[in-house]
């Protein structure tokens, strides 16, 4: 009567050590990939089965038997847990190593820089060449209504809430995530400038555009809070800005051209709202996203009584700002370029 209980003990034990032989083959399966190793690029597609990622590890060399990668998954309990992406894999690494890396996700991250001052379609663009994400992916989450609610500005996009920076992202990575990334990181960046101060939606994206503005005028860090104050003070008397990075921003962004070496007294005429030389105030929106410089200049601009600013003409793109039109000439001058 005995016997079975005993039996069953018996199986159990026998069970146990071989999984724990079957988990220490596995584990000493690999050489260990050293430092001379070679990396092979794997790429696993969202949506995957297990039996589907370990056949494409078994073709590209990185593990000798699909079946053993298989068991490790079930045992370990991690069959279910592989991740899309792009990964690089140490030759000899082993199945642990192998599965410890597709189940923490540590897919290859490609460093992407936005230069200050891009525009939303710019951005899109080195994106997409980086490998990113779709060039159209980005536009329609910029332009996404829900996401542009979740950030609480009164505008139909993101443009001039991407902040410009160096970030790491995933190859194919969802576009709505890095449009959500950017925005959050500029967010945080205004916390600091302005000191954790809160203030109104509105206001907040008035104060986005000016700044938009102003990255494209500037050409020396020292001179972008006189530039704000110059736009200030302009405003204050509804005076036109008469900004010509606004030409510029309807030259390249809207008409699609290239970007004009000189801005004639012609291109002033164009007739569109962002235009800033026939129309008072601030343009529709934003005309770029800007950087830190252009955002602290706007946020903590001096006091001052200039109206007028112009390029001085050399290398260096310092500005002579002037009270009144007399001391203000009124030549064409080189834009600011991109």
């Amino acid at each position: 009567m005995m016997k079975k209980p005993a039996i069953r003990t018996g199986l159990v034990i026998l069970a146990a050590a071989l999984l724990v032989i079957v988990i220490l083959a596995l584990t000493f399966s690999g050489s260990g990939g050293g430092a001379g190793a070679a990396e092979k690029v794997l790429r696993i597609a969202k949506g995957s089965t297990a039996s589907e990622v370990a056949s494409v590890l078994q073709r590209e060399q990185l593990i000798q038997n699909r079946l053993l990668f298989q068991l490790y998954l079930r045992i370990t309990g991690t069959d279910r847990k592989l991740k899309a992406g792009t990964y690089k894999i140490v030759q000899g690494a082993g199945i642990p190593a192998i599965v410890a890396a597709l189940t923490e996700g540590r897919t290859v991250q490609i460093q992407v820089t936005i230069p200050e001052g891009s525009t939303s379609r710019v951005i899109a663009g080195i994106l997409e060449k980086a490998g990113v994400c779709s060039k159209d992916g980005f536009l329609a989450a910029v332009g996404n209504p829900a996401l542009v609610a979740q950030v609480g500005i009164p505008a139909s996009s993101l443009e001039g809430f991407l902040f410009p920076d160096t970030y790491l992202f995933s190859e194919n990575s969802d576009p709505e995530l890095i449009a959500r990334v950017m925005a959050q990181t500029f967010f945080t960046k205004l916390e600091k400038i302005r000191s954790g101060r809160k203030i109104d939606p509105a206001k907040l994206y008035e104060e986005v555009i000016l700044a938009s503005i102003v990255e494209r005028e500037y050409g020396i860090e020292s001179e972008a809070g006189l530039i704000a104050s110059v736009f200030k003070n302009r405003l204050k008397i509804n005076m036109a800005l008469q900004s010509c990075a606004t030409i510029v921003y309807i030259i390249t962004e809207k008409q699609l051209k290239p970007h004009p070496r000189v801005v004639y007294y012609a291109d002033l005429e164009i007739p569109d709202p962002y235009n800033s030389y026939i129309h008072r105030g601030l343009p529709p929106g934003p005309i770029s996203n800007p950087g830190e410089t252009a955002l602290r200049a706007v946020f903590n601009s001096p006091q001052s009584d200039y109206l007028y600013f112009r390029v001085t003409g050399n290398s260096e793109g310092t500005h002579k700002f002037s009270k009144t039109f007399e001391e203000h000439t009124g030549e064409v001058i080189p834009v600011k370029g991109f």
